[in-house]
């Protein structure tokens, strides 16, 4: 038999419950539901009990030890006319809530959430996080969640929690006061903002959000690869910038393996050499005049243009184009 397993017409002098994970009340199990007068009710830390008379809240009680008699419970002696003649024993449904936070939860969008981004217009933002809550007012949650139940757990209000929180984004995000890149460069910002726009919505329930933290802010992909594509384009840009940096990279590294002051003249003439070659052709300039040897000034310059490449700042297709230009001048 069961801890809360009781023999038949048993009265009730002993009333305690011992918190379990995941549930968050229950309804104490009697039989006929009667109680003993002088029984003891144990409260413990991070719990409440109410007392119900046919469905109505009478009495709560808070953490602690507590001797069950008409002093103590004032709105039941007035429902049952105890102050006309005690009678014991008495029945009541006695309720247990755990106040205690639940901690570890997740949340997520099921659907991409529409907003109207200032820098790129409407985009479909995905988010993912975790959360924790705990039960604030008693007797809300007692009223508009647990009602009648035998017994409530956070599996039980999980489903219900998530679509508040969904709700709550959507409303919260959907202005489009803040750039996406914004947003997602300062999650904690956003993550007290999105808080705010849940707790309402646990409130009306008797719940209070005590924490709420976003781990993931994404794009569908499509949508992302279009902005990489957008910034490999702001990189193209530049590119002349880019040709220069590299050539000069390029008559250090010959300086150092030629060696000695000649090694240094020679690899200097040799940048000089390929940064004309690559600005003048990549930058649409005339050609400059055809070097001493043209087949390794091409196979330098699709080794650079190979890297750029490589690091997304041009596409394949200029690669290919420029790549065909400089084997073209190979005699």
């Amino acid at each position: 038999m069961g801890i809360f397993d009781f023999l038949s017409k048993q009265f009730v002098d002993v009333i305690d419950w011992v918190d379990e994970p995941g549930t968050l009340a229950i309804r104490y199990p009697m039989q006929d539901r009667e109680i003993q007068n002088g029984a003891q009710l144990t409260v413990r830390s991070g719990q409440t009990a109410l007392f119900f008379n046919e469905g109505q809240i009478a009495d709560a009680f808070l953490p602690g030890l507590h001797t069950l008699q008409t002093g103590n419970l004032p709105l039941l002696t007035s429902l049952m006319n105890w102050d006309k003649g005690f009678a014991s024993p008495f029945k009541a449904d006695v309720y247990f809530y755990s106040q205690k936070e639940q901690t570890g939860l997740k949340w997520g969008t099921a659907q991409p959430i529409t907003v109207r981004d200032k820098e790129f217009g409407p985009l479909r933002v995905r988010a993912f996080g975790s959360y924790s809550f705990r039960i604030e007012d008693v007797s809300a949650f007692a009223v508009k969640m647990m009602g009648s139940l035998d017994r409530l757990t956070v599996g039980d209000v999980e489903p219900q929690l998530r679509a508040a929180i969904g709700t709550a984004i959507a409303s919260a995000l959907g202005g489009g006061e803040i750039a996406f890149i914004d947003l997602a460069a300062n999650q904690s910002a956003l993550s007290e903002k999105l808080k705010a726009a849940v707790e309402p919505a646990f409130t009306q329930w008797g719940l209070s959000c005590t924490s709420f933290f976003i781990e993931s802010l994404s794009l569908p992909e499509e949508v992302q690869a279009m902005l990489d594509k957008a910034s490999s384009m702001r990189v193209v840009g530049d590119l002349d910038r880019f040709i220069r940096f590299q050539s000069a990279e390029a008559i250090e590294k010959a300086a150092a393996q030629s060696g000695g002051i000649a090694g240094i003249g020679a690899g200097a003439a040799a940048g000089i050499a390929i940064g004309q070659s690559m600005a003048g052709g990549i930058g649409g300039a005339a050609p400059a005049a055809a070097p001493a040897a043209p087949g390794e000034d091409a196979y330098a310059q699709i080794e650079k243009l190979h890297k750029l490449l490589t690091i997304g700042a041009i596409t394949q297709d200029e690669f290919d184009a420029k790549k065909a230009e400089l084997l073209s001048r190979i005699r």
